[in-house]
């Protein structure tokens, strides 16, 4: 081509985007001054995209110097791309500099800033942007606003204000689009409104990959593992060809579901019908799925496939390790602890575990030592809390904490009554897996009655009004205990209990709980 011109450049460096080789986008773009080609915003904007796609935040910051220089600071155009890429990079500080910058904003700046709060965790930060972007009445929302915010909404389980948005979608008439559908699964999903969810999918008119996706892991993480693997059957039987997320979910609704031959078919069944390799996130479910039903030996052999460097290896050997002590297999734990402190040194899960097992098989020794290393080495296990929503606002409560406990003397003097009613039906505090080691028993009836997702419950019950389901969100797995305790309490109290741990949900209903007790 012999008359190339910054449209050419431009064209060709968008290709290679296109065809996933970003680095090839800016080797071209510092071949453009030695050809004295000069850039224009949407040069610029392409070679901002690419550093977002590498997260090559280093060029990104010179690519940004030379776009002031050349004067294209507040480009519309340029501003969004920057905003993305530094998001991407994690440097929401630089983000919000380049959004707050902008001299004309449009809807799709407002959109990704939200976003950009929304991908690193800062959903309050999202949602006080939205109102800002509402008040401002400036620009109608479009679908991809709307879904970043129900993501917000979902990460921080805020069901009000999940609501208030579904108004919103509906005003503006995209209640039946696709994008913002699946966002609407997730959010009623995290909420415990699998139901609703469910009326929402039905609602997408023929709902593709995504919808389908969000669906089959919202199913699986509420315990509905035979029906998730019926919405996969449904969408192969539609021609929707599955990703590597879609499997997570199927692989996730057979270990909460016990269909472990089930699941390693679906597992080989990945590359051999699908031509989809699987990573490492596909064989921790498929340890965890092993190990959740006392597969243990062939759960290891699996865990030592995995490359020592793969991502979320971490999960890997805790999921065996878990699992080892719940089945007393000190030989499998032992080993699982030792690769996960390999890993991390400073891990308190494995060094809690891995006493818990030893205290479980009556090695007392061994989990003191474990005990005294951790607190030599000034290791602090993560503290369990939880936390409610009630009248838009967020309660949280701490493990053991009393103090910090909205309307605490009322919450322990309810608790306490539950616990002289639940004990006149015969109940009695496990013993396995509820502490560190072994201790008296009125120190560990302390320990377990003073678990934050009983002070959560405790507070719920005397804050919420009769009949409406109490929400829990926890940061940690479930106890058994006090699995058992919300079980026994939700037939005394008829009410409806709904928990969301670490793994999946539990709804809680006349005395049972939708995991059947397998989680």
């Amino acid at each position: 081509m012999s008359d190339r011109n910054v449209v050419t450049w431009t064209s060709l460096m968008s290709g290679y985007i296109n065809i996933g080789q970003p680095k090839s986008t800016l080797q071209l773009f510092q071949q453009m001054p030695r050809n004295y080609i000069f850039p224009n915003p949407f040069t610029f904007a392409t070679a901002i995209n690419a550093c977002s796609y590498l997260s090559d935040v280093e060029t990104g910051r010179r690519t940004h110097s030379l776009i002031v220089i050349s004067g294209f600071h507040s480009n519309l155009v340029v501003c969004t791309s920057l905003i993305n890429m530094y998001g991407k990079s994690n440097y929401v500080d630089e983000s919000r500099r380049v959004f707050d910058s902008m001299e004309n904003k449009n809807v799709v700046s407002w959109t990704s800033m939200v976003s950009v709060y929304t991908q690193n965790a800062l959903g309050e930060d999202a949602l006080s942007l939205f109102r800002e972007f509402i008040n401002s009445r400036s620009y109608e929302p479009n679908q991809f606003l709307l879904s970043s915010v129900i993501n917000a909404c979902a990460s921080l389980a805020k069901l009000v204000t999940g609501k208030v948005t579904h108004c919103c979608v509906i005003r503006h008439g995209y209640d039946t689009n696709e994008v913002v559908g699946s966002s609407l699964i997730d959010m009623y999903t995290k909420c415990g409104l699998f139901d609703y969810s469910d009326k929402i999918f039905k609602r997408i008119r023929n709902p593709g990959l995504i919808p389908y996706t969000s669906m089959i892991v919202g199913a699986a993480k509420y315990g509905l593992g035979r029906f998730s693997l019926h919405l996969f059957e449904e969408m192969l039987k539609k021609g929707i060809i599955p990703n590597g997320v879609t499997f997570l979910g199927v692989l996730h609704a057979c270990s909460h579901s016990g269909l472990v031959d089930t699941g390693l078919e679906y597992l080989n069944s990945m590359h051999e019908k699908h031509r989809i390799y699987p990573d490492s996130k596909h064989y921790i479910c498929a340890v965890d799925m092993l190990g959740r039903t006392g597969r243990l030996d062939e759960a290891c052999q699996l865990a030592k496939f995995v490359p020592p460097d793969a991502e979320d290896i971490e999960i890997l050997w805790g999921s065996l390790l878990s699992s080892s002590r719940t089945y007393g297999r000190l030989d499998i734990a032992t080993e699982a602890g030792e690769r996960l402190i390999e890993i991390n040194q400073r891990l308190a899960t494995a060094y809690v575990t891995m006493s818990n097992t030893s205290a479980s098989v009556g090695d007392w020794e061994n989990a003191y030592r474990l005990r005294s290393e951790m607190n030599k080495s000034g290791i602090n296990k993560e503290p369990g809390r939880s936390w409610v929503e009630l009248r838009d606002k967020v309660y949280v409560f701490y493990a053991g904490n009393v103090k910090s406990c909205a309307r605490g003397d009322e919450v322990v003097s309810l608790l306490k009554e539950l616990e002289v009613r639940i004990k006149e039906r015969g109940y009695v505090r496990g013993r396995k897996g509820l502490v560190f080691v072994d201790v008296e028993d009125e120190v560990e009836e302390m320990i377990v009655g003073l678990h934050s997702e009983k002070l959560a419950l405790g507070f719920g019950l005397i804050s919420i009004p009769k009949g409406a389901t109490i929400r829990v969100i926890k940061n940690l797995r479930m106890c058994l205990d006090c699995h058992e305790f919300f079980k026994v309490v939700s037939e005394i109290v008829e009410r409806d209990f709904i928990v969301r741990d670490v793994n999946r949900f539990h709804h809680f209903r006349d005395g049972s709980c939708t995991c059947n007790d397998f989680w």
